[in-house]
């Protein structure tokens, strides 16, 4: 199989970086997240893990890709899959639009880690491991940018895409 990749953006701020899928190493979820595309949504900054900007989508696979290729250590670059119930994620605490949940029976979390030092231990659950899926090989200096003025300057009215490449 030839190498494929995929762009992420913050698209109010006019921000993108490519990744390439990590097909040898994840080949479901890879496939699931190459077979959406494209993807956007309302971005997140993370509370619990650090340096992660992220978008909740209803389940695309017919199946949900298993644990492949997992870590609770993601590095820069990373790019995650995460499934969550509705349940899992409904608590107030959360913050989240009644719309990014409700109703959903699988929600499917694409994150993106820009820096290091990352822990994916939540206060709720306990440790939450991802599937990493794709890495960062251009433009992820000025994300990490773009990411630390999310955090800073807020993410309404921001969306977090990813297109093929």
């Amino acid at each position: 199989m030839s190498e494929r990749y995929v762009q992420v953006s913050l698209d109010k701020r006019g921000v993108q970086c490519t990744a390439k899928l990590l097909d040898d190493r994840a080949p479901v979820t890879c496939a699931a997240v190459w077979e959406a595309l494209p993807l956007g949504s309302d971005v997140y900054h993370a509370k619990y893990a650090r340096n992660e900007i992220y978008a909740l989508f209803p389940a695309f696979a017919a199946e949900e890709p298993p644990l492949e290729n997992p870590t609770i250590t993601p590095i820069p670059g990373d790019l995650c899959y995460f499934t969550f119930s509705e349940a899992e994620l409904g608590a107030a605490s959360y913050g989240y639009d009644e719309q990014a949940v409700r109703g959903r029976r699988t929600v499917v979390d694409l994150a993106l880690f820009y820096e290091r030092n990352n822990l994916l231990i939540n206060g709720d659950v306990g440790w939450v491991p991802g599937i990493v899926w794709g890495s960062v090989v251009d433009g992820l200096d000025a994300m990490a940018e773009a990411c630390q003025d999310l955090w800073r300057a807020g993410a309404v009215d921001e969306t977090l895409s990813f297109r093929r490449a």
